[in-house]
């Protein structure tokens, strides 16, 4: 990855700083002293601001997102994350940046010329940038699929507890479903409700640990997240892990978690640290012990 290229781009993003501002100037005599800033599903507004507070609630959105941005990327340049990963999130970002500056321009709209507010149609575009990003971002360093006709072992971390919690949101939603019928109101819900589904099975199917000679495979819903050679494996102990460091599909850069629980059995490999989570974290060391000494 061109490193000065990808820092640059970054640093780039604050322009859309200056870019609002100036799209405030450039009105701002035109503008209502009292401007409508929040609207309903169907684009009424709900919620107004007085100009002066528009803007600078504006430019505060902007900041926070800026600086998250920049934060994360800067964490990204500096561990070596992949190209596909990181030149990927950068394009997420720009993209939330961007569409946060239509929303704004939406709702200049509104107050200038009587425009509806209404994102509509635009607001799936969101999710779509999301499931574009995830599967870029999991389809790196992945690794070689590991060619092995009998594993020695295979473990499973799940956690039905939270699949079964996230199925009481889903039927609240799906109750709320049923009974809207607005179509603009419809499909925030039904995004909604694939989210929950999706991650209800993936915390209920959890993560496959496939275990051979040549290494460990981890694996959720039948896809490959990433394979580990058994001859990059350098060390591997028992840890716990802190709730407020998160559960799923955790990381970047050269670390990766694959967690639901307190526990975590964490390899260190020649390419970089990776964590797995277990309730019974010795069998995850006893398999190990089998494949690096199966290699001596």
């Amino acid at each position: 990855m061109n490193r000065r290229i990808f820092q640059t781009l970054t640093w780039l993003m604050w322009l859309a700083l200056p870019l609002l501002a100036l799209r405030y100037w450039q009105v701002w005599d035109q503008l209502p002293l009292r401007m409508a800033t929040h609207f309903d599903i169907n684009g009424d507004a709900n919620g107004w601001m007085t100009r002066d507070m528009s803007l600078w609630f504006a430019l505060g959105v902007t900041v926070f997102l800026l600086a998250v941005s920049t934060a994360i990327l800067l964490v990204i340049h500096s561990q070596k994350t992949s190209d596909a990963a990181s030149w990927s999130l950068l394009a997420f970002f720009y993209f939330i940046v961007g569409f946060v500056f239509f929303g704004n321009e939406k709702v200049m709209g509104y107050n200038l010329h009587g425009t509806a507010a209404a994102l509509g149609s635009s607001f799936i575009l969101v999710p779509l940038a999301i499931v574009i990003f995830l599967a870029v971002f999991l389809g790196s360093n992945r690794g070689e699929a590991l060619v092995s006709e009998n594993w020695i072992a295979e473990e499973t971390h799940s956690s039905p507890l939270l699949a079964f919690v996230l199925l009481l949101p889903l039927l609240v939603e799906l109750w709320v479903l049923s009974t809207t019928s607005l179509g603009a109101a419809r499909l925030p819900l039904i995004l909604i409700c694939i989210f929950l589904v999706a991650v209800a099975a993936f915390a209920g199917s959890g993560f496959r640990y496939y275990f051979s000679p040549a290494g460990v495979e981890i694996r959720t819903l039948g896809y490959r997240l990433r394979s580990i050679s058994a001859s990059q494996i350098t060390s591997y102990a028992i840890e716990p892990w802190n709730i407020l460091r998160g559960y799923g599909i955790r990381g970047v850069g050269r670390t990766r978690a694959y967690v639901w629980s307190n526990k975590v059995v964490h390899i260190k490999t020649q390419q970089g640290e990776v964590f797995l989570g277990h309730n019974q974290p010795e069998r995850i060391m006893r398999d190990l012990d089998m494949i690096t000494h199966a290699g001596k």
